[in-house]
């Protein structure tokens, strides 16, 4: 050992550990001793210790560990390999929810999580069982969403020689997960679902895979629940250092035009309460993103609303800047600057939200704080790249606001915007096209007075529900809107499928959302295209009695589809009308008829008149109930940003 030749110098307290002894950075002759000589022993903190269970069956180990992880409802679907599970489920006190398809039960475990901020938990056999749950954990990955998702397997000596209803489900879902476990000993169960657990759910959430092969589920143990978690390498609680925080306090100090821009990161993080702290100390305006509605009240006077593709032109214009109209073939030319400071706090600079990259905040020093350092120069480089729990940057930062308040009041920033406001609100009338369509020919000749626009039924659900109620969505034009026209006032109050788009995901999660909150109004406002794909949903809403309710904006069409079919291909429709071809003025499918089918009350409305009544009656229902609306398929949705395109092609106004 004399002979190594170690150089400190770089870091004179540095200590390395080698074999069992510890090589003493910066003494005099590098001469090496044994660890316990060089300082005093530290007490180990006492460990809690582990608690031991009676001898039980690998299923019911594994029921036992979600109820001692607070599970109160699962979202499961049996099958061969997962029976021995449901057998154990029977004598839980869990509250087992079968959903009529598994996808169902991923996108309603998914709403209860999101809708409460713990983990939701689903279940389903092996085969195609667990691939019907992929859409669904595919989508939780996406949107950060903390999942559990167990999954029987066919027997050990089974895996890998085609059996029946076998697919390699760990290695299926690697791409789509946080993590993913496959179950080879009894003894391991307890272990595997309290790091499922904290790994879904803290840092940066997402779903966990657990899958456990028949025979460990038959097989039988003693359990030892662990009271601890040790994961080498995890470290879910980063957090950033006061030079950063005190750094950013220097720049809004500085700047002329401060913009807050914000997502997600900020309700799974917890941190509302701290973000309209923040804002209001320095009286920075504040734009979310669609996984951020809510985050900060949309009805506050700081409030931006959203931006990107669909979002309103002066959160848009308060990034990048507001450009004149193109001429010919002319660069656009700025006519007002947008923000020169932009406060990135739990976003990922989606391509929804940013269009065309390099243009998107072009001029703006950009701070981005998020949990997860994959995120931070992904999509767009920051100047002030800050790896962070966002609850906690904010907690300092407010602190040394209190200490050191910001004296700038922004006052001719926070005119400019309101000038923005005046101009370009969120609006919406009936066009020509509206009047001219092929909706009025068939269903409202002469009565072109009472058609119902999809804005206006948004509009009055704000209006009856006061703005508080819980708001799931399917995929499409009838998203968007439900983001335009409900103002939310509070995280979790929008449950929508952000980051994967999935059709079919807004009646599920509402169902997920309403078992979460059972005093909360739960309305999904849906598509005819989305709703139909997971309308066997309603079955699980009658026999389990949760009353969550959905407006079916039905156009007969596949309406995103088609406006872009407008837009960009000539109005050709390439297989996107969802009715009957034979006869277009039937509303096809009937969903008053299929809801019957199902137990569960419906009515259509058709004529403006009738529309606020009908919205009462919904909402006064005590069952799950369908409101069946027909709107034209011509309208579209504004503003619109196209694809790759930036703020100076935004169309704004009909």
């Amino acid at each position: 050992m004399s002979k190594l030749n170690l150089n400190f110098d770089k870091n004179p307290r540095l200590t390395t550990a080698v074999g069992f002894f510890t090589i003493r950075a910066g003494s005099s002759n590098q001469a090496t001793e044994m660890s316990k000589t060089l300082e005093p022993a530290k007490k180990s903190p006492a460990r809690k210790r582990q608690q031991l269970g009676p001898a039980m069956k690998g299923s019911e180990i594994l029921i036992a560990c979600l109820e001692r992880e607070g599970v109160e409802v699962i979202f499961a679907y049996p099958g061969g390999a997962s029976m021995e599970f449901h057998q154990a489920l029977i004598k839980s006190t869990i509250r087992t929810i079968l959903p009529r398809h598994e996808q169902g039960g991923a996108f309603a475990a998914e709403g209860y999580a999101r809708a409460c901020g713990k983990a939701g938990v689903c279940m389903a056999t092996s085969g195609p069982g667990a691939t019907n749950l992929v859409t669904g954990i595919a989508d939780a990955y996406m949107d950060s969403i903390p999942l559990i998702v167990i999954t029987g397997q066919v027997p050990q000596a089974m895996i890998g020689k085609g059996g029946f209803q076998e697919t390699d489900f760990f290695g299926m879902t690697l791409p789509i997960v946080k993590h993913s476990y496959l179950v080879t000993d009894i003894n391991d169960i307890p272990r595997v679902i309290k790091e499922a657990f904290h790994i879904a759910t803290t840092g940066r959430p997402g779903p966990v895979v657990v899958d456990v092969p028949k025979n460990i589920q038959q097989a039988k143990a003693q359990p030892v629940f662990p009271t601890t978690i040790n994961l080498r390498g995890y470290d879910p609680d980063t957090r950033a250092n006061d030079l950063e925080l005190n750094e950013i306090i220097g720049l809004i100090e500085k700047s002329e035009r401060p913009v807050l821009y914000v997502g997600g990161g900020i309700i799974s993080g917890n941190a509302s309460a701290e973000l309209i702290q923040f804002a209001e100390a320095a009286q920075i305006p504040v734009t979310t993103t669609i996984m951020g509605c809510g985050s900060f009240p949309e009805t506050h006077p700081l409030s931006l609303r959203w931006l990107g593709m669909h979002g309103t032109a002066y959160a848009n214009w308060a990034v990048s800047g507001e450009f004149a109209p193109r001429e010919g073939d002319l660069p656009p030319a700025k006519v007002a600057q947008g923000a020169d400071l932009l406060l990135a706090f739990g976003v990922r600079f989606d391509d929804r939200v940013t269009g065309k990259v390099e243009k998107f905040c072009e001029t703006g020093t950009i701070v981005h704080i998020d949990i997860d350092p994959s995120e931070i120069n992904k999509n767009k480089p920051a100047h002030l790249p800050i790896v962070s729990d966002v609850r906690y940057a904010l907690n300092r930062l407010n602190e040394m606001l209190r200490k050191r308040g910001i004296q700038k009041r922004f006052t001719a920033w926070h005119e400019q915007i309101a000038k923005w406001k005046a101009k370009a609100p969120l609006s919406y009338r009936v066009t020509e096209e509206v009047v001219t369509s092929q909706h009025m020919r068939d269903h409202l000749a002469g009565k072109e007075s009472e058609v119902i626009l999809p804005q206006m039924a948004i509009e009055m659900l704000y209006e009856l529900t006061n703005g508080d109620a819980i708001i799931t969505t399917g995929v499409g034009q009838h998203q968007m809107w439900a983001g335009q026209y409900y103002k939310y006032k509070f995280p979790r109050q929008l449950l929508t499928s952000a980051g994967l788009g999935a059709m079919g995901y807004g009646y599920p999660a509402a169902l997920g959302a309403k078992v979460a909150c059972p005093d909360k109004q739960v309305v999904d406002i849906d598509g005819d295209g989305s709703f139909l794909m997971n309308i066997q949903e309603l079955a699980t809403a009658h026999i389990e009695n949760i009353a969550a309710k959905v407006i079916v904006l039905n156009n007969q069409h596949l309406g995103m589809v088609v406006q872009w079919e407008d837009k960009f291909y000539a109005g050709n429709r390439g297989h996107t009308y969802l009715g009957d071809p034979m006869n277009r003025q039937q509303i096809y499918p009937d969903y008053v008829a299929m809801a019957k089918g199902f137990s569960v009350p419906c009515e259509r409305v058709m004529f403006r008149k009738d529309l606020r009544a009908a919205l009462q009656r919904m909402l006064d229902s005590t069952e799950p109930y369908v409101l069946d609306v027909i709107v034209p398929y011509t309208e579209h949705v504004l503003p619109f940003i196209p694809a790759n395109k930036s703020v100076a092609e935004m169309i704004w106004k009909a």
